[in-house]
């Protein structure tokens, strides 16, 4: 089969943006905030953080409280405020430039009319969930002569950066294949992929799009090729109906095992999540909006992050592999799985004269020809994997707040035509997931 795209072909490149043409800005950037949910909200507190001079002027969300909360913090004025992200887009432009984060589905809608108004775009990943939606996405950018960003957040921390120059460098010879995971985590895959937003491909995506588009592109990031074919494997094997223990119950607050014998336990993450800190404090943030116990016992009971997991409406597969061919031959294995620890993704890169295995934060280089191993320590600040993706997303922010300030495009890691493409790279591992075929691009 042959997977191909029906966008025309042009020049690449920021020759043609609007931001990037003239002298650096001598007053703050703008930035207007579509969509303040998880994402959204994190991002914005690092712009406002960030050493770039910027002005939050427009925070277009439904959860009025949270949108006011944001407002105040930010000093961002009434006339600024929007309860749906079409509303922002029905005024005048009010920014520089406008961060996309409302749910998946809709940001072919929000991309094309923010692009038409004349924002650059930073935009949450994935781009789109279809490919017809991602062509249309990176149309109208460059129809426009905006610069759109993706949230590929991975290209961006300490980590990456350091493996990448290794790479380059030949420190291992010409790179000949790679072996890729990604440990979604146990709990992590049951909050997001079980009870939550994207649990079901019709009202999301599927798991390798929601979850994964960051690798895919990161593994052509880092061997600097492009894919030519791909084949996958993979489906929903335990989150079923069919696998909930005996005497189990469809809610975890009246479940007799949940103390006893299930590792999947609402009450595990989100009751622990208030006390604990960390990232189980942030899932029980999205499960409850509100860090209290009473919050988080309502939630339970009613919302659907405390259901059971073997009972919910979840389609989405638990577990995938990809194999992946490059130009010249190059080869790699990508596994995502929800059975692990949630901890750092672990990679191995194997080349004519050496090896790199990385796990998020260090990298071991083994050398042939003197059979020794040096030891890298990146050192994200402390941050791991579930800490702002090692560093990545602080690093995104700022160089997209750089390079629209300074002018300086060069700072952007991923153009609106390469994340189209390792997009494409996606959906052909799915349909080649779906139809037991090798799919070329």
């Amino acid at each position: 089969m042959t997977y191909m795209s029906q966008l025309p072909t042009r020049t690449s490149g920021f020759s043609n943006l609007r931001t990037h043409r003239g002298a650096p800005l001598d007053r703050p950037l703008t930035l207007a905030v579509a969509g303040a949910g998880a994402r959204g909200a994190g991002y914005l507190g690092l712009a406002a953080e960030d050493a770039t001079p910027v002005r939050i002027t427009a925070i277009a969300e439904p959860r009025i409280a949270r949108r006011d909360e944001l407002a105040l913090r930010h000093g961002v004025p009434d006339e600024g405020l929007f309860t749906d992200w079409r509303e922002l887009a029905a005024r005048p432009r009010l920014a520089d430039a406008v961060l996309i984060a409302v749910q998946d589905s809709g940001h072919l809608e929000a991309a094309e009319a923010f692009a038409g108004l004349g924002y650059d775009i930073l935009l949450e990943k994935p781009m789109a969930t279809s490919v017809e939606d991602v062509d249309r996405i990176a149309a109208a950018a460059e129809e426009a002569g905006v610069s759109l960003t993706v949230c590929h957040v991975m290209r961006y921390s300490p980590y990456t950066v350091r493996l990448k120059e290794l790479v380059d460098a030949g420190r291992i010879g010409d790179v000949v294949s790679v072996q890729h995971l990604e440990p979604i985590g146990y709990w992590h895959y049951a909050h997001s992929y079980v009870r939550g937003n994207w649990r079901r491909a019709d009202e999301s995506s599927f798991a390798l799009l929601t979850k994964s588009c960051h690798d895919i592109d990161w593994l052509s990031h880092v061997v600097g090729r492009s894919v030519r074919a791909v084949s996958s494997f993979g489906s929903l094997s335990h989150f079923r109906p069919e696998n909930a223990p005996a005497g189990s119950t469809d809610r975890c607050v009246n479940c007799p095992l949940a103390k006893i014998s299930c590792a999947y336990a609402a009450q595990k993450l989100y009751r622990i999540g208030l006390r604990e800190g960390g990232v189980k404090r942030y899932f029980a943030r999205i499960a409850a909006d509100e860090l209290t116990e009473e919050a988080v016992t309502r939630a339970l009971e009613t919302g659907p992050y405390g259901r059971c997991v073997y009972r919910s409406d979840n389609d989405v597969v638990d577990h995938q592999v990809v194999n992946l061919e490059y130009e010249g031959g190059l080869t790699a294995s990508f596994t995502l799985t929800a059975f692990t620890p949630r901890e750092d993704r672990h990679t191995k890169i194997f080349g004519t004269r050496g090896q790199l295995t990385g796990d998020g934060r260090t990298i071991e280089v083994y050398d042939f020809t003197t059979d020794e191993r040096t030891l890298i320590d990146t050192d994200n600040g402390g941050a791991g994997a579930a800490e702002g993706h090692g560093g990545g997303d602080a690093g995104l922010v700022s160089a997209f707040l750089k390079a629209l300030h300074q002018g300086r495009p060069e700072l952007l890691l991923t153009g609106v035509r390469e994340s189209r493409d390792t997009h494409r790279v996606v959906f052909a591992a799915e349909e080649a997931r779906r139809t037991g075929q090798v799919v070329r691009l």
